[in-house]
């Protein structure tokens, strides 16, 4: 349609194809669903996988209704990918989360992931992209109520911020986290479109929109690389079950289903049940990457030299192969440094070569089947089972954290001896099954687990919070990207792990990586300039020489430092949370782990129900009460944190337990209280 266009009043206008669109949805949705497949599937497995396609076809082409189908329009100047030729009309494209066509074919909104959709995000007065203006289109509860216009080639029009922008970035949050795409800015869209084939780290502090990039990278891969990655699979690494309840209706919400969402602990807890815990200690220990040495040599170490020929019986004849050549087929096995499972597979097939060998020489001809059936031999197997026995990589990483001397031999040069007490079993378990598996023995086994057998891997990896993976889980997640790439997000402010990464390069090294392109992310979209201010007074003392965040909101008014009595902080806090329920939107009450049961009572004895991390916020219910441990990731449009004396003194040392006051300070879109008996930590002051 001609860019020049427009109906006298345009918001009817707009409402009009608003309605056409969903008409048009819903038209492809219909005919998705009367498709007949009986007479296009040869059996019943080709039947249930195509009926799978669309049955998967169908929910993609849901119309939510408290969701805008479209958000944007452009008009262009000239008509897209043609010559530009004066006087020649321009064309009109309306951006949304997911393409609608009409009934012949013709597009009523364009994919946001689209290269024509591109412009929406990037186009600026210094560089329009032959728009002639961009619209924004403002929604209340799933209805099209207003629209602004910024003309980008028009000398005499202002820059200006956009009110409709700033109005959705400060939309109140009651309900999952919910999809960017009508605001990404364009150093965001950069990072998004960004290549599959390279990885990307991305440093971002508290509401630089870093989770929601990853994310939506993730979409806007799965469109341009459908194929390969339905192949071969991505996945979203998460810190724990509540983030990942979280987040998990973004990518749903853009149409794609089938992404996988997992913890480290998800993704390593296949083989043993996780029933214990380790000390601080312990765990920084078992999380360092010398670990995976350690294990090499436990591994390697069940190789044995043999001591007697093998000796195949087939027939009447015997063929001998001497323990020196089955010897130097073994330490050619380990020189290649093979998968120790591959190796075991192989050896047997080394040895019925030789066996063949000989057999040619004496005039026989044997083919690949008896080359098979002599690998199968009995002599074979009792050779290799002496020589290159299997293991199992439970009872390896078992007996290496009860055995202290086998420990020893192979942690010798690596640990010293203070570091592998603390890593032994204090209570020797008898059995796999027995034994109480922390998280990170977990992660052990695992690397052993791909040290016998190659882990799978996926097309893409996505990893949110990652400053706080220990060398050990780097190495675990890069297994599942190693033939592909991956997205790394976090904050090094906000590392709350002993273990948590010192710089990227350590991380991604670790993960794999290193050759991965380190983006930062200054600009503050989500937490208030006071707000953000007030807690970057922290940063000096938890990661001295990273840059502050820029927000670009300014909310006066949005801070409150308040002191009460000991003995009426409780009450001052339900106060507080009451005031802040007169607002729109969710709130969260965050405090240290240990405050929470006294919290829960103050709370349920003034009448107040609340949620706990995870549970999804409604109208009707919008307080959660937040351990400090879980805030990460998360964010609330009011936010009330109690005692931050207390979060702090709730780590095992001031670093981390300012890094997660760090992180309970910035979870607050539009407004935060702190609550205060003890005195403020000095950083603050």
């Amino acid at each position: 349609m001609p860019a020049h266009e427009e109906s006298s009043n345009p918001l009817v206008r707009e409402r009009a194809h608003l309605a056409a669109s969903r008409a048009a949805l819903r038209a492809m949705r219909e005919d998705v669903q009367a498709l007949d497949i009986r007479d296009v599937t040869a059996n019943w497995v080709n039947a249930a996988v195509l009926q799978s396609q669309i049955d998967d076809r169908i929910k993609a082409l849901a119309d939510l209704s408290h969701t805008p189908l479209f958000f944007g329009r452009l008009d262009y100047l000239h008509v897209v990918g043609a010559e530009k030729a004066e006087g020649s009309e321009g064309e009109r494209f309306y951006i949304g989360r997911r393409h609608v066509h009409d009934a012949h074919g013709d597009p009523m909104v364009i994919d946001w992931r689209a290269p024509v959709s591109q412009p929406f995000y990037q186009a600026s007065r210094n560089n329009p992209l032959d728009v002639d203006h961009r619209r924004r289109f403002g929604y209340t509860g799933g209805e099209l109520t207003a629209y602004e216009d910024e003309y980008l080639t028009d000398p005499s029009e202002t820059e200006q911020t956009s009110k409709l922008l700033q109005a959705e970035i400060e939309r109140p949050r009651v309900g999952p986290m919910r999809d960017i795409v009508a605001t990404i800015q364009p150093e965001q869209d950069e990072i998004v479109r960004s290549d599959l084939g390279g990885t990307v780290c991305v440093q971002g502090g508290p509401g630089t929109g870093k989770t929601a990039v990853g994310l939506h990278r993730v979409a806007y891969l799965l469109y341009a690389h459908r194929e390969r990655l339905a192949r071969t699979g991505t996945l979203v690494v998460g810190p724990n079950r509540s983030f990942l309840h979280y987040i998990e209706q973004v990518l749903p919400a853009l149409g794609e289903l089938e992404v996988q969402q997992a913890t480290v602990e998800d993704l390593v807890a296949a083989r043993v049940e996780v029933r214990g815990t380790d000390e601080s200690a312990a765990a920084v220990i078992k999380g360092d990457a010398r670990m995976a040495e350690v294990l090499r040599r436990a591994i390697r170490s069940h190789v044995t030299p043999p001591v007697e020929p093998v000796v195949v019986v087939r027939g009447s004849r015997r063929w001998r192969v001497p323990a020196y050549e089955v010897e130097e087929m073994t330490a050619e096995l380990l020189a290649r440094d093979m998968r120790y499972g591959a190796a075991h597979e192989a050896l047997p097939q080394r040895i019925a070569h030789a066996v063949l060998v000989r057999m040619e020489e004496a005039g026989e001809a044997p083919d690949d089947r008896v080359q098979n059936a002599v690998a199968r031999n009995p002599a074979v197997k009792a050779a290799v089972k002496a020589v290159w026995p299997a293991v199992d990589p439970a009872k390896l990483v078992l007996r290496l954290l009860t055995d202290a001397e086998f420990l020893a031999a192979h942690a010798e040069g690596i640990f010293s001896d203070d570091e592998q007490k603390q890593i032994l079993m204090v209570k020797p378990a008898r059995s796999v099954k027995a034994a109480r598996w922390t998280a990170a023995d977990a992660v052990l086994i695992d690397e052993a687990a791909d040290l016998v057998a190659r882990t799978h891997s996926l097309g893409h990896v996505v990893i949110d919070e990652a400053q706080d993976l220990s060398p050990m889980q780097y190495r675990a997640v890069g297994r599942r990207c190693s033939t592909g790439s991956a997205t790394v997000l976090g904050d090094l402010a906000q590392g709350t792990t002993p273990w948590s990464t010192g710089s990227w390069e350590q991380a991604l090294f670790h993960l794999g990586k290193a050759d991965a392109v380190v983006e930062e992310l200054t600009a503050g979209f989500r937490v208030p300039r006071e707000v953000i201010a007030y807690a970057s007074r922290l940063l000096p003392a938890i990661s001295p020489g990273l840059t502050p965040v820029e927000s670009v909101r300014e909310a006066p008014g949005s801070l409150a430092v308040r002191e009460a009595a000991a003995e009426e902080l409780d009450a001052a806090v339900v106060a507080a949370c009451e005031e802040s329920l007169r607002h729109e939107g969710s709130i969260g009450l965050i405090a240290a782990d240990a405050r929470l049961p006294a919290l829960a009572a103050a709370l349920g004895a003034a009448g107040h129900a609340y949620l706990s991390p995870g549970e999804e916020t409604t109208a009707a219910s919008r307080l959660t009460l937040v351990p400090a441990s879980l805030a990460k990731g998360l964010e609330y449009d009011y936010v009330v944190l109690d005692e931050p004396a207390a979060v702090v003194d709730g780590e095992p040392d001031e670093r981390t337990g300012l890094r997660r006051l760090y992180v309970a300070l910035t979870r607050a879109v539009s407004g935060l209280t702190v609550l205060h008996a003890a005195d403020l930590p000095e950083q603050l002051a």
